[in-house]
């Protein structure tokens, strides 16, 4: 199915109001933690970094930002506009669904000031309307083709979809094994990891850590499944899935470099040996499955319409099956 020009340019103006609000967070943040590398280092996680005033966002919102003017591009351009709308408005309520009941508690009221947490309050709101109306827009704006060389949704090719399946299938497991590291480590933590609380520490804008780590098992599984069967939906989920990898890898490398982690890889632990394979896997993972998925995908274009020749006349007739008139028409033909 494709979608109605009408229901393209309400996603990307959709998608281009969801990329505003996101970079309004961000240039707040660049303007109150004194620079992009200031605010890199807090959120790599670098322990020598104390800003006076807590970002309000994290990496995750410079992939969403992306992910935003991507999806409005494809919304105006591309055969997979509904499928990257429906893609990038089940995103959205996920990553800003939290945000309801977390802006208010008190480790936000601790960190945040009334205004911020307002101002959070009212974004996560039109963020919410926002990826709903992403998603009905992509519904009720689908036709099908007018005729054999419209273009239509293009689908993974057959190694790009295997490529897929099984890097973010393995991605989404080792999430998911971290996950339940966490929680053999550090069981006091939880639920408040996945719900957010005092016990654990968030951006204003974010969701809980746990919550994060569990939409993106969920979108890496989800989305190498549909690679695998090479469904039309695989190349938007998949890269959004490939956006979060990427993100968290290189903010995992960008910490062990600094740290020399890498240079005394031998001397490390076991477990932060894993930690910072699963970092160098993740940025792989990330980079590798962009590409195979950004490609264009095959098209499945209706079948044209069978022509044959009808007998008696020599015209052509529609599925009409004969065989053509002679190139020397006989005598009295």
């Amino acid at each position: 199915m494709i979608l109605t020009r009408g229901a393209r340019i309400t996603g990307a103006v959709l998608c281009v109001l969801l990329a505003v609000i996101v970079a309004g967070w961000l240039d707040w943040d660049l303007q109150a933690v004194d620079g992009p590398g200031r605010l890199w280092k807090s959120w790599a996680g670098y322990y020598e970094v104390r800003p006076s005033v807590p970002p309000t966002t994290s990496a995750d919102d410079v992939m969403l930002l992306v992910a935003y003017v991507v999806a409005a591009v494809a919304a105006l351009r591309s055969s997979v506009a509904a499928t990257a709308l429906v893609a990038t408005g089940v995103v959205t309520l996920a990553m800003r669904l939290p945000g309801l009941w977390n802006i208010g508690e008190a480790p936000m009221d601790a960190a945040y000031s009334d205004d911020l947490r307002t101002r959070a309050v009212v974004c996560a709101f039109v963020a919410l309307a926002a990826g709903v109306a992403l998603i009905i827009t992509a519904g009720a704006g689908r036709r099908p083709p007018r005729d054999f060389s419209e273009a239509t949704p293009g689908r993974p090719g057959r190694v790009a979809g295997v490529t897929a399946f099984l890097l973010l299938g393995a991605s989404g497991a080792l999430v998911i094994a971290w996950e339940i590291r966490q929680a053999v480590r550090f069981p006091e933590s939880y639920p408040d990891r996945f719900l957010g609380g005092n016990r654990v520490m968030q951006a204003l804008t974010d969701p809980p850590p746990g919550w994060s780590s569990a939409l993106v098992a969920l979108l890496c599984l989800y989305a190498g499944t549909s690679a695998l069967g090479r469904a039309v939906h695989a190349r938007p989920f998949g890269m959004i899935a490939a956006g979060a990898l990427l993100s968290a890898g290189v903010l995992g490398v960008a910490r062990a470099v600094h740290y020399d982690l890498l240079d005394h890889f031998g001397d490390l632990p076991v477990e932060e040996q894993l930690t910072v394979l699963t970092w160098l896997f993740e940025v792989v993972a990330g980079a590798v499955v962009l590409i195979v998925l950004a490609r264009r995908g095959i098209a499945d274009t209706p079948a044209q319409p069978h022509q044959g020749y009808g007998q008696g006349y020599g015209y052509p007739r529609p599925g009409v099956f004969g065989p053509p008139p002679p190139s020397q028409p006989p005598p009295g033909w």
